[in-house]
């Protein structure tokens, strides 16, 4: 079996300076203007680390960056330059690099033979959480990982759930024995670890082998109380913007609350799992504002109403099939409120999305709209204007 390789300018078409920078801890500067260039900055106020002037902010080919001491270069060179930070394995920097970019592009990663050979050693997973695999220990609310810091994460937030969170290492993986940041999964049964959502650094994240997706999730409840005076229950895509979700929104969720992670999967028992374990509470969206966010949303709005619903994408959109009704929502306008029209539903479900701009609450705390917002320049203002001013002239 050959290697799989990859195509690097195929690669950096999908992979930008501002993705590797935002998951090393970079942040954008506004106050240093956005347009043709947008600023990258690495610390706060006293203590900044770096700056990078990116050019080309909604091209990822053809960006680049350069910083004022003159150092310059493309996503590769600022991956090359970091390449410490990612969790990846290889006999020279150009295998690591290439896996690095596979990964933020969603691509499958390059394989060469000594990871071959890893795999047959490590062995085939039979499908079921192995506890033994993993050595774990609590988080040291005194020495917090600086990931959690990265994405934005205060002290005070990682100090408050860090009874739901560990520290994980995989005694089969014989390439890194660092720990990663591991969110247990529980059925709701009992105390029993049924997996980890794992997140670690350089945009890492995985799950441990064998975690039951389908039935169990990551669940939080800060306050400590018990399941029957949880009255909120807020479902997130991942642990990362479920944390972030509180931090936002600490005071008015008050202390009855918790707090869901489905790890980016959706099972209908996962869901219905959950709702089981807090009879008197309200289920809230919470997931992401991109198409499958939304269908999430939908999905388990169905669950919540009793209603038997097919969701089909089309090239405009979806399409919902449900009580004898076939109908394509406006993707613009918000689609709970279209389904409602057209289906009658008592709202039992709450929605608290992440602010339009943003993708996920934890790009929301992070200040990561979807889409920077181009100021014109002095020019393009300047032509606005006269236009405008001659528009209101009157004859």
């Amino acid at each position: 079996m050959s290697d799989y390789k990859v195509n690097f300018r195929e690669m950096k078409s999908r992979v930008g300076i501002d993705d590797i920078a935002y998951a090393l801890g970079y942040r954008l500067d506004r106050k240093a203007g956005v347009g043709r260039y947008i600023e990258l900055v690495l610390g706060e106020g006293g203590n900044r680390r770096d700056t990078l002037i990116v050019s080309h902010p909604n091209d990822k080919a053809a960006q680049t960056f350069f910083r004022r001491d003159g150092s310059k270069g493309d996503v590769v060179t600022l991956i090359r330059e970091n390449l410490s930070s990612f969790t990846v394995s290889g006999k020279d920097e150009w295998q690591k690099i290439a896996k690095v970019m596979a990964r933020f592009a969603n691509m499958p990663e390059p394989e060469y033979r000594e990871d071959r050979e890893y795999v047959k050693s490590a062995g085939k997973s039979s499908g079921v959480f192995e506890p033994s695999r993993y050595e774990v220990k609590p988080v040291d609310t005194g020495k917090i990982p600086g990931l959690f810091f990265r994405r934005g994460l205060s002290k005070a937030t990682v100090t408050a759930l860090s009874p739901f969170i560990s520290l994980i290492r995989d005694r089969n993986n014989g390439k890194f024995e660092g720990y990663n940041i591991g969110f247990p999964y529980t059925d709701g049964k009992g105390n029993e670890v049924r997996g980890y959502e794992i997140r670690g650094h350089g945009g890492y994240k995985s799950k441990a082998a064998g975690t039951d997706s389908s039935s169990s999730a990551w669940v939080a409840v800060p306050s400590g109380i018990s399941p029957d005076n949880v009255r909120s229950v807020f479902f997130c895509e991942s642990a990362f913007d479920a944390m972030a979700f509180y931090q936002m929104n600490r005071i008015q969720i008050g202390d009855s609350a918790a707090l869901v992670s489905l790890g980016g999967t959706f099972s209908d028992r996962q869901i219905t799992g959950v709702i089981e374990r807090f009879p008197n509470a309200r289920a809230f969206d919470c997931f992401d504002n991109d198409l499958a966010g939304r269908i999430y949303g939908l999905r388990m709005m169905a669950l919540q109403e009793g209603i038997q619903m097919k969701i089909s994408r089309t090239d405009g959109g979806i399409r919902i099939e449900a009580k004898g009704k076939v109908f394509e929502p406006d993707m613009e306008r918000p689609l709970l409120a279209q389904v409602a029209r057209q289906l009658n539903i008592r709202y039992r479900m709450g929605q608290w999305l992440p602010p339009k701009a943003f993708k996920d609450w934890n790009d929301c705390l992070l200040n990561r709209p979807m889409e920077p917002v181009i100021s014109p320049h002095k020019e393009e203002r300047e032509q606005n204007l006269s236009e405008q001013r001659n528009k209101g002239r009157k004859i």
